[in-house]
């Protein structure tokens, strides 16, 4: 594993990444989910996957997460999105790359799409979970709890083995309309495909058949994994990933 690096964005501002750099080469960016670090498995075979193919690669910790510098509760949105563009200017630079979005980062990922959309050759999501905030989180959250955010400005929400703070700032900033997506068509003719598990009970199936209908004229695939979870974070499935990913850098190249 490569070492990890620190970019500096201000004095009190730093963003933790990995990176495989080259000069001209295509690159993978990989955009990962809420509350999401970089010392998962998703990172690591997908930067030893670009060292192996000789593709340039970048995976960042959002402000918040894992050993970014700031405070979870303080950041949003558009922070998320501001640091994924920052980094892919940083980073990237003027090279072609092609986006992979897990969860979270998929709804990054279409942002993204506003910044770069000549630089970005393909866009591959796992388990994508655009305008989750509104659309999931806040739907499913009992009268108890949104009225304790509302209230309060937080609440601890519990999600299986985890617990997330959740602010109200981070709810209305999902809300805004330069976050939505799902709305705006993305007329890219890139190839796009959208793999999710079967068995996610996080994000459903559907909010990737949502993610294709707004590339209309892409080279669009969905790949529904039997028996797959949220993370797809299996040796197997992963595996299975990184042949789609094979499949775009072909069209590509």
């Amino acid at each position: 594993m490569k070492k990890n690096k620190f970019l500096r964005i201000s004095k009190y501002k730093k963003l933790r990444y990995i990176a495989n750099n080259y000069k001209k080469n295509l690159y993978i960016v990989f955009l990962p989910g809420f509350a999401s670090d970089i010392d998962g498995d998703k990172p690591k075979r997908f930067l030893n996957f670009s060292i192996k193919n000789k593709l340039g690669f970048l995976a960042l910790e959002y402000f918040g997460h894992g050993r970014s510098s700031g405070e979870f509760t303080k950041g949003n949105i558009t922070k998320w999105s501001n640091d994924a563009k920052t980094a892919i200017n940083k980073i990237v630079k003027k090279n072609d790359f092609i986006l992979i979005g897990s969860s979270m980062g998929g709804w990054i990922s279409m942002i993204m799409h506003r910044y770069f959309s000549s630089q970005i050759k393909g866009f591959l999501g796992i388990g994508s979970a655009p305008e989750f905030l509104t659309r999931i989180m806040w739907k499913k959250f009992p009268k108890k709890t949104k009225y304790e955010i509302i209230k309060k400005g937080i609440s601890k929400i519990k999600n299986g083995d985890y617990e997330y703070l959740i602010t109200k700032q981070l709810i209305f900033d999902g809300k805004k309309a330069t976050n939505k997506v799902l709305n705006k068509k993305l007329n890219n003719t890139i190839p796009v495909t959208m793999v999710h598990g079967q068995k996610d009970e996080v994000v459903p199936v559907k909010y990737s058949r949502m993610v294709l209908k707004t590339f209309p004229k892409a080279d669009k695939k969905l790949l529904i994994i039997k028996n797959g979870d949220h993370s797809l974070s299996s040796s197997k499935n992963l595996s299975i990933i990184c042949k789609e990913l094979q499949k775009i850098i072909k069209k590509v190249n």
